[in-house]
C-alpha cells in the first residue's frame, strides 16, 4: 500500500486526479494497461485511482491517425512520456498507442467501477469514451473483420508484440517458432468479451435495453467463436494466440488463466485449464510460470518465457476462483505470498521460474522493477479473490 501511494503521479492540470506510474526505475510513467489493471485490483478499497486513471486516459484517447505513434480514433494509449524523455519514447511521441488490450480494459474497468457504486456521475461522463473505445475494437482492432482483436505494429519504433507479454519473443509456438503478426491474443479476446458484457450491464442500468441487447449478443458471439478457434482439444488448453494465417499458436502459457478471469472460457474446458496451470510444467512452487517448462522457448530467466509475475498469478487465481477451483486459487496465493516474503514483502515486477524444489528461495530477475504498481497491488487482488468480494 505504501508503494502504491509512492507511485502515484498527478497531472499539473488536474492536481486532484491520481494515476499510478507503472514502476521504478524503468517505467515511471502512465501505462494504459498497467494503470487500468492496478486500479481494478484496488477497487474494493479505493476507487479514486480507477476514476483518475479512466479520466486521464479518456482525455488522451485517440482522435486521429498517426502511424508513428499508432494512434487511431478511440484507441487507449500504451504509455505517456513527458519532458526530455518524450524524445526517447516509443513512436517518438509523448503518447504511444501501440497496445491491443488497453482499449477493452478501459471499458471493463468502467463497468467494474459502476458495479462497486458511488461514482455514477463520473461513469456517465465517461460512457461516450467507452463507446468510442468499442468502436475502435470493432473497426480498427478487428481490421480483417473475423470477430477477433489483433495487432500488427505500424512503426519501426514501436512494439512488435502489443499484449502484456510485449517482448519481441513473447508470443511463440510450442516448438519455439516466433508467431508473425497480425496476432490475435487469447487474453485480449477475453478482455473484449468482458468489455462487451460491461457495456451491456451499463446500458441495462441506465434503461437502454436496445444497447444492452446489442452488446450482450456480441459477447455471446465472441465467446462461441473464441472457444471454437482457440481451444486445442488434443492438448487440453487454449492457444495463446492466432497468427497471421489464423493458425493456433499452441504454446502452453499463463495467458489461459486470464481467459478464466474474464469468463470467456467454456465451463467444460475450465477443468483442464485449471489442471494445466497447477501442473509441474507451469507451477514452479513459487507461482505460475509465463510459459510451461516443456515448451521449446522456455527459459526460467527470460522476461516472458518462463518467469513468474505476481500480477499475472493474481489474475490467474481470480480466474480459478471464478470457476470454483478454490484449492487451486489458495495454492497460487500461498506460493506468491511465500515468494514475496523473500523479497522483503515487496513483490517485484517478476522473478525467475526455477522450481522451488531446487532452491530455498525464489531467484530474483536482475532488472526487475521494484516497486512496481501491479505487483504491489497483486496481494490486494489475492485477498479480494479469497474473500470472494464481487
Amino acid at each position: 500500500i505504501t508503494d502504491l501511494g509512492a507511485l502515484r503521479i498527478f497531472d499539473p492540470g488536474h492536481p486532484r486526479r491520481p494515476v499510478v506510474a507503472a514502476g521504478v526505475p524503468w517505467f515511471l510513467a502512465v501505462f494504459g494497461r498497467d494503470s487500468l489493471l492496478t486500479s481494478w485490483m484496488l477497487l474494493p478499497w479505493d476507487a479514486s485511482l480507477a476514476v483518475g486513471t479512466l479520466q486521464t486516459l479518456a482525455e488522451r484517447q485517440g482522435s486521429g491517425f498517426d502511424p508513428a505513434s499508432e494512434e487511431e480514433p478511440g484507441r487507449i494509449l500504451h504509455e505517456v512520456r513527458f519532458g526530455p524523455a518524450a524524445s526517447l519514447a516509443l513512436g517518438g511521441r509523448s503518447n504511444y498507442y501501440g497496445t491491443a488490450d488497453a482499449t477493452p480494459l478501459f471499458v471493463m474497468l468502467l463497468g467494474e467501477l459502476h458495479r462497486w457504486g458511488g461514482h455514477d456521475a463520473e461513469v456517465r461522463d465517461l460512457l461516450p469514451h467507452a463507446d468510442r473505445a468499442l468502436e475502435w475494437v470493432e473497426r480498427y482492432g478487428d481490421a480483417d473483420g473475423d470477430g477477433f482483436v489483433e495487432y500488427a505494429c505500424k512503426t519501426s519504433r514501436g512494439l512488435v508484440n502489443q499484449g502484456w507479454k510485449d517482448s519481441w519473443d513473447g508470443v511463440n509456438f510450442a516448438d519455439g517458432r516466433i508467431a508473425e503478426p497480425p496476432i490475435a491474443l487469447a487474453e485480449v479476446q477475453g478482455y473484449t468479451y468482458a468489455a462487451y458484457q460491461a457495456r451491456a450491464r451499463l446500458a441495462r442500468a441506465y434503461g437502454d435495453t436496445a444497447t444492452a441487447a446489442h452488446w450482450a449478443a456480441k459477447a455471446v458471439r465472441i465467446k462461441r467463436a473464441f472457444n471454437d478457434a482457440f481451444w486445442l482439444p488434443a492438448r487440453g488448453w487454449y492457444a495463446t494466440a492466432l497468427d497471421r494465417d489464423k493458425r493456433p499458436v499452441d504454446a502452453l502459457t499463463s495467458n489461459i488463466g486470464h481467459c478464466l478471469w474474464t469468463g470467456i472460457a467454456d465451463k467444460d474446458k475450465a477443468v483442464q485449464v485449471a489442471a494445466h496451470l497447477l501442473s509441474d510444467d507451469m507451477f514452479s512452487g513459487w507461482g505460475i510460470r509465463t510459459l510451461a517448462a516443456s515448451m521449446t522457448a522456455y527459459n526460467p530467466m527470460s522476461y516472458h518465457n518462463g518467469s513468474i509475475w505476481p500480477h499475472d498469478n493474481a489474475i490467474c487465481a481470480a480466474g480459478l476462483m471464478r470457476y470454483g477451483f478454490t484449492s487451486h486459487a489458495q495454492r497460487v496465493t500461498e506460493a506468491v505470498l511465500d515468494a514475496t516474503g523473500h523479497f522483503g514483502h515487496r513483490p517485484p515486477e517478476l522473478f525467475c521460474g526455477f522450481p522451488r524444489t531446487d532452491y530455498r528461495a525464489p531467484i530474483p530477475y536482475p532488472t526487475s522493477c521494484s516497486p512496481q504498481a501491479w505487483a504491489a497491488a497483486a496481494p490486494l487482488l489475492l485477498l479480494h479473490t479469497l474473500l470472494r468480494l464481487t
